[in-house]
């Protein structure tokens, strides 16, 4: 639900505006909210998970989640609408970190990557079936049906996590836990807020060079702020030690790419296809649909590939992999014929998901459990970060590339632009790999069966 909302209301925003009497371009205020939100309470997820536990924080996030979503669909303005989508991103913020947490906090080191495959699954989803959901919603319902279809999947959850999360027996009363940093707070809410938001700008493509210079000045700045602040506190919000840590630091470094880059795929293909090449929005919704055909086909191969080639050659062959993906799509033309087109959807999803999935694992791979809240939380705010600026990455270099010609070496013009530009970017994450050592993961990583001699 969470990553699904955080996308799923692009496609929806011509109708929004219609219902609610205003430009379309004016709901964009609706996503920016919601992911600022994400980016400013997610720090805090790991601190109330201390304090009050997993499981009472988790419950509490998926009904103020289900409640949130449901007052999105009765609102009767723009104003009502925005403020209910912050209300959203605070439950989301919480639910989807914290129920992360209560996850590895049970699991051992051995069922590990069978564990962050499974929890990879909805971030995979999400995005390639938000533009069909999306576009079937508004299409043959209204577009209150986006926010109103989390109701009963909410109710589910909820269900659910109520009979089989256990009693955090771990929580800290208010004298066993530090008190809340509030500096910390202050400067990571403020510092990201401003960098998201600067990232929505650079996607809206019509504000000023500099008020964006200013902004990001000022977003950086902060951020730098807190991260002096987090090194010297006694007990800060987020704790860095973690980066020290050869699996965590590298996962996060060359793995903030791969899922910026990769983020932008579910942005770029929808508009290639109704754009430049006229489909309908449920054609091109199926079309980015068999992205997730190639995600749900590999994952049970995924740990014997692991088992077998390795974190390091694994992760290599990933974002090699997306990166030729996106040199292909670069290649696209209205006259290529749809089965190549789904191959190549198939095939993106395939690297796509080893590369989530070895990301997601291997970072938890050398971190003790009694530092994996700590490292748990760091980890979701970087992933929400990184896939927040994905839509702006493609925004502005599908923009960079309007003044490209359409020709055979770039047959799509500005979207073939933009395909090189972030299979490029997707090389750096290549760049990272290469300076995982050999032997990294091996501690987590499955034993090679063996047949047993008489």
């Amino acid at each position: 639900m969470e990553n699904l909302d955080g996308t799923i209301l692009t496609t929806a925003a011509p109708s929004i505006g219609v219902s609610l009497g205003v430009p379309s371009l004016a709901v964009g205020v609706t996503i920016t909210a919601y992911l600022l939100t994400l980016a400013v309470l997610i720090p805090l997820s790991g601190w109330l998970s201390e304090r009050f536990g997993a499981r009472p924080v988790f419950l509490t996030a998926i009904a103020v989640f289900t409640a949130a979503s449901i007052l999105c669909a009765l609102s009767q303005n723009l104003t009502e609408l925005t403020a209910f989508r912050v209300l959203q991103g605070a439950g989301g913020a919480m639910m989807v970190p914290v129920g992360r947490l209560a996850v590895l906090r049970m699991t051992s080191k051995a069922d590990l990557i069978r564990t962050i495959a499974l929890l990879t699954w909805p971030a995979l989803a999400a995005p390639v079936v938000a533009p069909l959901a999306g576009g079937l919603l508004t299409t043959y319902a209204t577009w209150h049906w986006i926010f109103l279809i989390n109701a009963p999947l909410g109710v589910a959850a909820f269900v659910v996590a109520l009979r089989i999360l256990p009693r955090d027996r771990s929580a800290a009363g208010p004298e066993a836990l530090p008190a809340l940093d509030w500096w910390g707070v202050l400067l990571t809410g403020f510092g990201l807020g401003v960098l998201v938001y600067v990232g929505s700008l650079l996607a809206d493509g019509d504000t000023n060079v500099i008020e964006l210079v200013i902004l990001a000045a000022l977003g950086l700045a902060l951020v730098g702020g807190a991260t002096v602040h987090f090194l010297r506190a006694r007990y800060p919000l987020l704790r860095l030690s973690s980066m020290r840590i050869e699996t965590f630091r590298l996962s996060h470094a060359g793995g903030s790419m791969f899922r910026m880059t990769i983020s932008s795929m579910p942005f770029l293909l929808p508009l290639l296809f109704q754009d430049r090449f006229g489909y309908s929005p449920v054609l091109a919704g199926t079309l980015v649909l068999f992205v997730f055909v190639g995600n749900l086909g590999i994952k049970p191969f995924t740990t014997p590939l692991l088992r077998r080639f390795g974190f390091r050659s694994m992760l290599l062959g990933a974002t090699g992999g997306a990166a030729l993906s996106m040199v292909l799509c670069a290649l696209l033309t209205r006259e290529t014929p749809l089965v190549v087109v789904v191959v190549l959807m198939v095939f993106s999803g395939v690297v796509r998901s080893v590369g989530f999935t070895a990301y997601n694992t291997i970072a938890f791979a050398d971190i003790e459990q009694a530092e994996m809240t700590a490292a748990n939380t760091l980890a979701s705010t970087l992933q929400q970060v990184a896939a927040g600026f994905g839509v702006a990455v493609a925004a502005v270099a599908l923009r960079a590339g309007e003044s490209v010609p359409t020709g055979s070496l770039l047959p799509s013009g500005s979207f073939s632009f933009s395909f090189l530009v972030v299979a490029v970017l997707t090389l750096v994450a290549s760049a990272e790999a290469l300076r995982l050592s050999k032997s990294a993961g091996e501690n987590i990583r499955p034993a090679r069966r063996v047949t047993a001699t008489p």
